[in-house]
């Protein structure tokens, strides 16, 4: 990527960058740029796509809601409770 492309992607996000960090970028965009020039020349033909690295078949249980711990129990431990819920500080004014 040349500085002029830096600048003006630049310019649009509104940003001003010092010339440092101009040049670090498009070194950078540069290196992923022919990184990407690379992959496109890989044959990929007949190579199906990867949809899990996971070849296993897991199989889940049920999802079956129980109800282990009442509410009262669990606010049986706080502090301070109102109307069935915890009573904390306040943190925002």
């Amino acid at each position: 990527m040349d500085m002029q492309t830096v600048s003006k992607y630049e310019a649009m996000v509104k940003l001003d960058l010092p010339e440092s960090e101009r040049i670090w970028i498009a070194e950078k965009v540069s290196m992923l740029e022919d990184s990407f020039s690379k992959l496109s020349k890989v044959d990929t033909e007949g190579v199906e796509p990867l949809i899990s690295v996971v070849t296993h078949d897991y199989s889940l249980r049920e999802d079956i809601p129980v109800k282990l711990v009442s509410r009262d129990e669990i606010l049986s431990n706080s502090p301070e409770q109102f109307d069935g819920y915890f009573l904390v500080p306040k943190t925002i004014e």
